[in-house]
């Protein structure tokens, strides 16, 4: 078993969101998802409130100082959460998304209207309990209302001090390039992971731009970690699991990702920080993309 006595998440590195600005923000790589830690079909209260609870501290024991959660979620259950379980977040940049609405579980709607992403964030501090989001990301562009309106009220947000860096999900290079006429992009976050890497457009741009991206999504779902999995032969060569050899392979494959995997369960939190430890060398990440082919 993997000694865990230790805080792993350390051994996967740093980035630094806005590093050229004034105010940047140093944040390890492996960072930790809420969106489990509420109920089924990310609706209502977890099942234990006490676990959930548990397993967002543990996660900072682990070397996480990196959280990334959504109004949504729950919705607003895992900001709840997080209070509960980190506030004041001495040293732990707490992110969180505002825009999509919801109506049952599994639902998800954007709104992006200029005075409700204003109501978001407001609504964000208060349930989190500080002054300023230190990352606010727009969940999803509301294709019904002008971009240029949305990120205009963002941008606005941001010069009254409520919002500190601001980041995009799901979005396009063309996308990132629109909201960077009203403010500096930090990081995008979108579907991505070794079977998955339909964004690496997206990728390689944050790459040059020094983006970070945060790939949700990251172990692939239960095709990528099942004991019948494609990456089981790697996984078994390096003593790792299915997952943990996602996790790795994200790491690897670009200096600017940020993968946050989620989970309710105290077992596959340890699975998925002690990722972090698995440095693949360059045979086996080419054997992975081999494996897995990618859409690049």
């Amino acid at each position: 078993m993997t000694d865990l006595t230790f805080q792993p998440i350390a051994a996967s590195g740093t980035f630094t969101l806005a590093e050229s600005s004034d105010d940047p923000i140093a944040v390890r790589r492996l960072g930790f998802g809420a969106m489990r830690i509420t109920g089924q079909g990310i609706w209502g209260d977890p099942p234990d409130r006490a676990t959930a609870v548990a397993v967002v501290r543990r996660a900072v024991e682990l070397g996480v100082d990196f959280v990334d959660t959504a109004d949504a979620y729950g919705p607003e259950v895992s900001e709840d959460i997080i209070r509960e379980a980190l506030h004041p977040y001495d040293g732990i940049l707490v992110a969180t998304k505002g825009g999509l609405t919801r109506q049952g579980p599994d639902q998800w709607e954007a709104v992006g209207r200029p005075e409700y992403l204003r109501q978001c964030v407001q609504m964000s501090l208060r349930r989190l309990g500080v002054d300023r989001i230190d990352l606010w990301q727009l969940h999803r562009i509301d294709t019904h209302v002008p971009a240029e309106d949305q990120f205009g009220e963002i941008a606005a947000m941001q010069r009254e001090g409520l919002i500190r860096h601001v980041g995009l999900s799901e979005v396009t290079v063309d996308d990132v390039r629109r909201a960077q006429e009203f403010f500096d992009v930090v990081s995008v976050q979108n579907l991505y992971n070794v079977g998955d890497r339909s964004a690496e457009e997206l990728l390689r741009f944050s790459e040059a731009e020094g983006i970070g991206f945060i790939p949700w999504f990251p172990l692939g779902g239960r095709s990528l970690v099942a004991v019948d999995s494609p990456l089981v032969s790697v996984a078994n060569r390096v003593g790792a699991t299915p997952g943990q050899v996602a996790l790795a392979w994200l790491l690897r494959h670009s200096p600017v990702m940020l993968p946050i995997p989620g989970t309710g369960s105290l077992a596959h939190l340890e699975d998925n920080c002690a990722a972090a430890l698995f440095d693949l060398d360059d045979t086996t990440m080419a054997e992975l993309d081999l494996l897995v082919p990618g859409d690049d």
